[in-house]
């Protein structure tokens, strides 16, 4: 295993709440899918940059020069993370939806009410409503959604190519989804968008801590991602091609900058916010040297921090396919979740195919409530998880209002699996 357990304790050092909450609780975090634990010196930048570089940027003494500075290379750190070509592809905003609202506008600005949209019946509500909303205000004729195999929670791609046409301006898709853990065909996906000039748009909030994303392999338009999902601050950030950056014409105050990146960014950047993702890139690149050893020859294409980033996330992602093959089939003496008749799973449950999920989980047990599941899994088991609607439209196809969610990331362990399995099983055996 690439991730022994020594490694793995010095992994969730790095992590201040991995084991305990504030209150000094034990527990096993299983909520990552809503926002997952900051890194320790993720914090520590954020809190430095907050007290030390305080001031606005453009001002000729140190505290602001030292603002833009780090401004700079939190997007340096996060080109980086994405293979993208240049810091200046990186904008950044409150939140994945003020970003691709603000997209959308300016996308919508070229349109004449014939063209149309192709997402799928998986996407969480902020790769829907922004689309919609040009639907409403006439900019588009419709939003077209690619029916899922409902089933094993995947896409039905030959519906999705008989979606798009030539008037298909934008085809939306997440990288992955919150409720079934499905990852969606990517590049399959964006060569259909490319073969009739369609804006390829990615949503990676939900994939992004699971596994590499390359934008220059993708060859996608645009991709967002936000970092409390990635063991950082609240805040999120946006690829987009130099060129569409450059062309669009998003709302904007008249002083704010022409240019990209500027020109898409409302009012003052947070440099907090920055400093904060260049210390989860820098987990990460500490996290790669650990394991490069089991990477010689591999990912040679890339270089410096760029291989250092595709080494750890691939080591990330063949760790965490462990964790979802523990999740489904348990241990010697505690049966796993495809053991236990009275759970429904939703999503990809062959084992042969576990790299085409996250180990994002939503399931339901016959005859005992959801919150009654969570509560108990809370006070018996001391798993942090939760039931509930997690802005997926999948939830409103599969007519699950509430369902629970366990939602899994490089910190947890095998261990916390089996609590949370002893636990479960204790809950349905004492109904």
């Amino acid at each position: 295993m690439i991730f022994n357990k020594e490694l793995i304790e010095q992994i969730r050092a790095a992590f201040p709440r991995a084991t305990t909450d504030f209150n000094g609780r034990k527990r096993a975090f299983f909520d990552n899918g809503t926002a997952t634990l900051v890194l320790g010196r993720a914090a520590k930048a954020e809190t430095d940059a907050r007290i030390n570089c305080s001031a606005n940027v453009g001002g000729i003494f140190d505290e602001s020069k030292q603002a833009s500075a780090v401004i700079q290379a939190g997007r340096v750190a996060v080109a980086d993370f994405l293979n993208a070509p240049s810091p200046t592809t990186i904008v950044s905003g409150e939140s994945a939806t003020a970003l691709l609202f603000n997209l959308s506008y300016a996308i919508g600005k070229e349109l004449t009410g014939r063209e149309n949209v192709v997402t799928t019946d998986y996407e969480h509500y902020t790769n829907v409503d922004p689309w919609e909303e040009l639907g409403k205000r006439g900019k588009i004729q419709e939003v077209r959604y690619t029916k899922l195999n409902m089933e094993e929670g995947t896409l039905d791609i030959n519906h999705l190519q008989e979606l798009i046409d030539s008037n298909t301006k934008i085809v939306a898709i997440t990288a992955a989804s919150n409720m079934l853990g499905t990852k969606s065909p990517l590049e399959e996906i964006g060569k259909m968008a490319k073969e009739v000039g369609a804006h390829f748009v990615v949503d990676a909030v939900h994939h992004i801590p699971h596994g590499p994303t390359d934008v220059q392999a993708l060859d996608c338009d645009f991709l967002i991602f936000s970092g409390y999902k990635l063991f950082s601050s609240h805040g999120s950030f946006l690829y987009g091609k130099e060129e569409h950056l450059n062309a669009l014409k998003p709302f904007k105050v008249k002083p704010a900058p022409k240019n990209p990146p500027g020109k898409f960014e409302w009012g003052t950047r947070n440099q907090a916010m920055f400093a904060a993702i260049s210390g989860v890139i820098d987990h990460f690149c500490w996290l790669s040297n650990e394991v490069q050893s089991n990477y010689e020859g591999k990912y040679v294409e890339y270089s410096d921090h760029k291989r250092e980033l595709k080494i750890v996330m691939d080591a990330i992602e063949q760790y965490e396919t462990g964790l979802s093959k523990a999740v489904l089939t348990g241990f010697d003496d505690i049966p796993g979740l495809l053991d236990i008749p009275e759970v429904t799973i939703y999503g990809i449950t062959d084992l042969e195919r576990l790299n085409e999920r996250d180990p994002t989980f939503s399931f339901e047990v016959a005859n005992i409530p959801e919150e009654e599941v969570v509560t108990r899994l809370w006070k018996e088991g001391g798993i942090a998880t939760r039931a509930g609607h997690y802005y997926s439209y999948a939830q409103d196809v599969y007519k699950k209002p509430k369902i629970i969610r366990i939602s899994l990331v490089h910190y947890n362990t095998f261990e916390e699996i089996s609590t949370f399995l002893k636990t479960l099983n204790k809950i349905i055996k004492n109904r």
